[in-house]
C-alpha cells in the first residue's frame, strides 16, 4: 500500500507540477459541453493530484471512449497503470517512448490545462472586436500562445462569447512573414471560402476555411505566402500538438464541425494575435467611442471639401497601390476642385483593432459617395496607425 500511495504522489507531482509551475491557477473551470475533453481531463488530473488514482484511470478510460484517439489520454493511462507496479519518474514513463513524441503530449497537457483554468472572465472581451457590422454574425479569435481559438457572437455590436476550441499552429511559431517559414500569420483576417472533405485529402480532415493572407497590409509590408487555412486533422488522429502546423490554425475534427456553423464565407473576421488582450467592457466602449469620433471626423471634413483639413488624417508614412502620400494628395486636389457639394454615407462598418506591436485598426466599409458630377457605391478598407499621438490613415483601398 505504502508503495502504491509512494507512486500516487510521484505521478501527481510529475503531472500536475508542470501545470503549477507554469502559473496555473487552481480556480472553479467553467463548465463546458460534451464535445469538449478538457473538463474531464482537469478532473482526471485533479483526482492525481488527490492521490485518486482508480478514480482518476475509470476516468481516463470513459475519456479515451468518448475520444479513442486522445493520444494524450492514452499517455496518461499508461502512466496510471505503471503507477500501480513501479514510480513513475517521469511524464510517459513508457519504455522507448520517443522523447520527441512524449514532448509534444506534454505541451499539449499544459497548453490545454492552462487555457481550461484560466479562462477570461465573463465581463471580458477581446481589445480587437470593436466593431463588427450587422451582417457580421460571429468572429473568430486566435490565441497562439494559449494554442486557443474563440467564437464571438455579434449581440448588437457587442462581442459575447459563445464557445473556445484547442488549436494547433505553426511549428516555428506565429508572425508569418514568407513563404515557407512554418509560421502562422498575425493580423486581421475574413474566411475566404468553405473547401469541403470531398475536394481535399485525408490529411485536412472535415474540412477547411481558407483566410485572406496575405491581407493589404501584409503585402505593404512584404510578406508573403499562401494557403493558411483553417482545417481538421486526419481521421486516424484526434488532435496535433500545439505546434504542429506549417503555419494553419488547425482543429480536432469534432471542433472544425463544431465552428464550420459560424463561418459566413466573405464576411466571418478571423483575428490571430499572439496573446489576446483583453478588455472590459467599459473600457471597451470608450476605446471603440473614441475611435468612432476619429472615423466621424475624417468623413465631415472630406464633405467640407476643404482638402488640407481631409489630407490631415493621413499619415506621413502614407502607401496605397497608387502611390505615395504626395501622389494621394495631387489626385485629391484634383477631384476637388471640379466639386461643388459632396455627400458621403458609411454603412455596413467594422473595425477591428490590429494584434502585434503597432497601434493599429483596420476600418472597413462600404461607402455611398454623391457628388454633382459623380455618384458609386464601393467598398473600401482603411488602415489606421497612431502617428505622434494621433490616429492617421496609413493605406486605404477597395476592399
Amino acid at each position: 500500500m505504502r508503495g502504491l500511495l509512494q507512486a500516487a504522489g510521484r505521478l501527481a507531482l510529475v503531472l500536475a507540477s508542470s501545470w503549477t509551475c507554469l502559473g496555473i491557477a487552481a480556480t472553479s473551470p467553467v463548465a463546458q459541453g460534451s464535445g469538449d475533453p478538457d473538463p474531464a481531463l482537469a478532473a482526471v488530473v485533479r483526482d492525481i493530484e488527490d492521490g485518486r488514482l482508480d478514480t482518476a484511470l475509470k476516468k481516463v478510460d470513459a475519456l479515451i471512449e468518448r475520444f479513442p484517439n486522445f493520444r494524450l489520454a492514452h499517455l496518461i493511462r499508461g502512466d496510471l497503470l505503471l503507477a500501480r507496479t513501479r514510480p513513475i519518474a517521469a511524464f510517459g514513463n513508457l519504455s522507448g517512448a520517443p522523447a520527441d513524441k512524449l514532448s509534444d503530449l506534454r505541451d499539449e497537457a499544459i497548453v490545454r490545462l492552462k487555457a481550461y483554468r484560466n479562462r477570461p472572465p465573463n465581463n471580458y472581451v477581446p481589445r480587437y472586436l470593436l466593431q463588427m457590422e450587422q451582417e457580421q454574425k460571429y468572429a473568430i479569435v486566435v490565441d497562439t500562445q494559449r494554442s486557443r481559438l474563440y467564437i464571438y457572437q455579434n449581440d448588437g455590436g457587442r462581442p459575447r462569447f459563445v464557445a473556445d476550441y484547442y488549436i494547433a499552429h505553426g511549428k516555428l511559431g506565429a508572425e508569418k512573414t514568407r513563404e515557407g517559414d512554418k509560421r502562422t500569420p498575425i493580423g486581421v483576417y475574413h474566411v475566404t471560402a468553405n473547401l469541403p472533405r470531398q475536394k481535399l485529402s485525408d490529411f485536412y480532415g472535415s474540412g477547411a476555411f481558407p483566410i485572406s493572407y496575405p491581407n493589404e497590409w501584409d503585402r505593404q509590408q512584404g510578406r508573403n505566402g499562401h494557403g493558411i487555412w483553417l482545417h481538421g486533422t486526419p481521421s486516424d488522429t484526434y488532435s496535433r500538438p500545439p505546434r504542429a502546423s506549417d503555419g494553419c490554425v488547425v482543429l480536432t475534427n469534432q471542433d472544425f464541425d463544431a465552428i464550420a456553423g459560424y463561418m459566413q464565407i466573405g464576411l466571418t473576421p478571423v483575428i490571430i494575435s499572439n496573446t489576446i488582450e483583453w478588455l472590459s467592457l467599459e473600457d471597451w466602449t470608450s476605446e471603440r467611442t473614441a475611435l468612432s469620433r476619429q472615423i466621424e471626423a475624417w468623413r465631415k471634413d472630406w464633405e467640407s471639401r476643404d482638402v488640407d483639413r481631409y489630407l490631415s488624417h493621413y499619415s506621413k508614412s502614407f502607401r496605397n497601390n497608387d502611390g505615395d502620400l504626395e501622389q494621394w494628395a495631387r489626385q485629391k486636389r484634383l477631384v476637388s476642385s471640379g466639386k461643388t457639394w459632396v455627400k458621403i454615407a458609411l454603412d455596413k462598418m467594422s473595425v477591428f483593432r490590429n494584434p502585434g506591436k503597432q497601434d493599429m485598426i483596420v476600418v472597413t466599409f462600404e461607402q455611398d459617395y454623391r457628388s454633382n458630377n459623380l455618384s458609386n457605391v464601393l467598398r473600401k478598407r482603411q488602415y489606421w496607425m497612431k502617428e505622434g499621438g494621433q490616429w492617421k490613415i496609413i493605406y486605404e483601398g477597395f476592399a
